[in-house]
Formats: structure tokens, C-alpha cells, sequence
């Protein structure tokens, strides 16, 4: 992958980790009931999810790859639609907002783990997401297992670390996400549409 490429990549993988979704709305809630040490188990089992979702995504396109360069082309455009249609959807949706039932006790180990990787494996729109997000940046020149490498590498490590400083500053920045949240929606809605837009352009 080239160093151009890696680069826009991860900041459209920081853009995916900073909008709301389901993984971070549980490590905010996670964190503020069972605290950071015990929110590692969460996102232990997030990374797993993903790690899933990614593998099968990257699947799906070298099994493209070998068929045919055209079937890859469609998808970088049909993702390319989707990526736009996400971003109009992510900059009109609310700030995350987490409420702390009263009494909550603490989980097992195990169960934060299964919570973290069903909210990231069974998530139809992470699933499609990938699908649409990968192939913008697939290099069918370059050895796919390397790219799955590092990109599911580049995605996890921003992920697990953004969720990891939502769990450690749960109780004190849900307020603070309640008065600016919406504007780091519109900035991530706005940076999916333009990788929508303007990477299947290029040659």
C-alpha cells in the first residue's frame, strides 16, 4: 500500500472510529459502569468483531479480484454511492448520549468480551460499511493479504485506542459530547462523502 494511500486511509479510519455507533456508545457505558480495567474485555471483543467483519470484507474482494478487475470497479462505485448515503446519515444523526442505569453491577469478564464482539460482528451497517469502504482502497497490483494486514491492523489499533479514552473519560465528557457531538458528526458525515465521491475517481 502506498504511503499516500495508507495515509488517507487512516484518516478516514479515524473519521469511522470517532462517529457514533454501537461499539463506541458501549465503551462510553461500559466505562462509566465497570471503569477502564474492566472495559479492556469490551474492547478486546470489539477488536475480535472487527477483525471478522474485515477478514470477510477483504474475502469478498480478492475473490473479485480473481474474477474480474470490472467486478472490482462496480464495487469501488457502488461503495462509493454508499459511502455518500452514510455520510449524509452520520452528519444528521444525534450526539451520543449515554444514560447510567441506576444499581448496574459488575459484569464478568466474559460477558463484556461477547457484548464488545456482538456489537461489532452482528452490525449490518459495520458490515456493509467495509464492504464499501475497503475496495476504495484496494491496489489490485499489490499482494491483498499484505493490504488486508495493514489495513486491518491500522483500523484496529485507532479503534481500540479511541474507545479506550471514551471508557477512561466516560464520566466526564458525556457532557461535553452532548453540546459538540453534532459537530463531530458533520465533520465525519462530510469526510465519508468525500471518499465516496472522490476515490473511485481515481485511475
Amino acid at each position: 500500500m502506498a504511503l499516500h494511500v495508507w495515509l488517507v486511509y487512516t484518516l478516514a479510519a479515524l473519521g469511522l472510529s470517532l462517529s457514533p455507533g454501537p461499539n463506541s456508545l458501549l465503551a462510553l457505558t461500559h466505562g462509566a459502569l465497570h471503569g477502564r480495567r474492566r472495559t479492556l474485555y469490551t474492547l478486546f471483543g470489539g477488536s475480535a468483531g472487527f477483525l471478522l467483519v474485515i477478514a470477510l470484507s477483504m474475502f469478498g474482494i480478492g475473490a473479485l479480484l480473481k474474477a474480474s478487475l470490472v467486478w472490482l470497479t462496480v464495487l469501488k462505485w457502488l461503495g462509493g454511492a454508499y459511502l455518500v448515503w452514510l455520510g449524509v446519515q452520520v452528519w444528521r444523526s444525534p450526539p451520543i448520549q449515554m444514560a447510567r442505569p441506576a444499581g448496574a453491577v459488575q459484569a464478568r469478564g466474559a460477558t463484556l468480551f461477547r457484548q464488545g464482539f456482538l456489537a461489532a460482528a452482528t452490525n449490518p451497517k459495520g458490515i456493509l460499511f467495509f464492504a464499501a469502504f475497503l475496495p476504495q482502497f484496494v491496489d489490485p497490483a499489490r499482494n491483498v493479504a499484505v493490504q488486508f494486514a495493514v489495513m486491518a491492523g491500522t483500523f484496529l489499533l485507532i479503534e481500540f485506542l479511541t474507545e479506550l479514552v471514551l471508557a477512561s473519560l466516560a464520566q466526564r465528557i458525556t457532557a461535553w459530547l452532548a453540546r459538540v457531538g453534532r459537530g463531530f458528526n458533520r465533520a465525519c458525515g462530510a469526510l465519508f462523502a468525500a471518499i465516496g465521491v472522490l476515490l473511485p475517481l481515481r485511475g
